[in-house]
Parts: C-alpha cells; sequence; structure tokens
C-alpha cells in the first residue's frame, strides 16, 4: 500500500481488480477545500487510457510488475515462446498479447516482457529493427502516384511500404510501433 504522495510515473496501481500504469500526475493545492492528485493512468492489459482524480493522502494499492529480459526463440503455431534470459525458463505468450508488432518478431531478439504473480501482461519489443527485405516488385520510374514507394515482404513476413530504388537482399530500418519504414541499414 502507498498513499497518492508516493505517486510517481511508472508506478502499477491496482485498482478494482486491474492493473493501471501511471503515465503522469499532479498535485494541486487549490485556494479552498483540500489537496488533490490529478493522474492519467494507462490499463496494463489493454492500453485504455484514464483521468482519475484522488485525494491527497489517500491509500491506493500498488502492484509490482516484474520487467524481464527475455529472448524470442520460435513461434508454435498458436503462441509465441519466450526464454528468460537469467533463467533460462521458457514462456508461451498468446498472439493477442504481443499485438501487431509480433509481425516483425525475428528468432533471438530481446525483448521485454511485464510478469505480474506469474503471469505475463505484455511484451515490448525494441522500438525499432532491422529486417531484411526478402522480395519486392521492381521500382517502376514513372510511378510517382504513390510517393515513390512499393511493398516490399520482410523476412519475417510483414509487408512494408519502401522506396522504389530498394531490392531484394537490403536491410531496412522498421518502426515496429507502426510499421513505418525508417529508413536504410548497411548490410
Amino acid at each position: 500500500m502507498a498513499t497518492t504522495n508516493d505517486l510517481k510515473n511508472g508506478l502499477v496501481l491496482n485498482l478494482d481488480g486491474q492493473l493501471w500504469t501511471v503515465v503522469s500526475f499532479q498535485h494541486v493545492k487549490p485556494g479552498k477545500g483540500g489537496a488533490f492528485v490529478r493522474t492519467t493512468l494507462k490499463n496494463v492489459l489493454s492500453g485504455k487510457t484514464l483521468d482519475k482524480t484522488f485525494n491527497a493522502g489517500t491509500k491506493v494499492e500498488t502492484a509490482t510488475v516484474d520487467k524481464r529480459s527475455m529472448t524470442y526463440l520460435y513461434h508454435d503455431g498458436t503462441d509465441y515462446v519466450f526464454m528468460d534470459s537469467e533463467t533460462f525458463d521458457q514462456v508461451s505468450v498468446p498472439p493477442d498479447l504481443i499485438g501487431e508488432p509480433a509481425r516483425f518478431l525475428r528468432e533471438n531478439t530481446e525483448v521485454q516482457v511485464g510478469v505480474h504473480e506469474g503471469q505475463t501482461l505484455y511484451v515490448e519489443l525494441p522500438t525499432s529493427m532491422d529486417l531484411l527485405i526478402e522480395e519486392t516488385g521492381p521500382g517502376v520510374q514513372g510511378d510517382r502516384s504513390t510517393g515513390g514507394t512499393k511493398s516490399a515482404v520482410l523476412e519475417t513476413g510483414a509487408e512494408l511500404q519502401v522506396p522504389l530504388f530498394l531490392e531484394a537482399g537490403a536491410r531496412v530500418k522498421v518502426d515496429t510501433r507502426d510499421g513505418r519504414y525508417l529508413g536504410r541499414t548497411s548490410n
């Protein structure tokens, strides 16, 4: 247990059986009335945000979320299998916990996994990854209606829009959060 005076960014609270991360907080002392704390909370599982106000000094239940470094091993058909870098324990994670970034997962990628009381809560990939272009069509010189991009298939099977000059075998940097092409990297 902690009080609202102990709040800080990144702290995980257990409110009504759900886990919420403190994104931001502000202690407010109005001229009249008691002080209060205005917070923005993010649900650990769903990612939904919520603005909540607490009276100053109110007790809130905190939760410990263990952030572990793990290595992605393989996809077993339904789940993704990760190995704890310290204990070498293997954990199966369903695709919905990873979300869209799962399409950029490559074997032996280091990720951060949030665990609470033995339950996996989320998987954070690196914000950008260097991936190989496996297949792409020819860049037609006159084709500028799409902003000079073409579709490419990466080594993980994900499709991405890349500039016309890139060919198969080139390495590109991809933003794993939104799937954007960030640039070309050296081979």
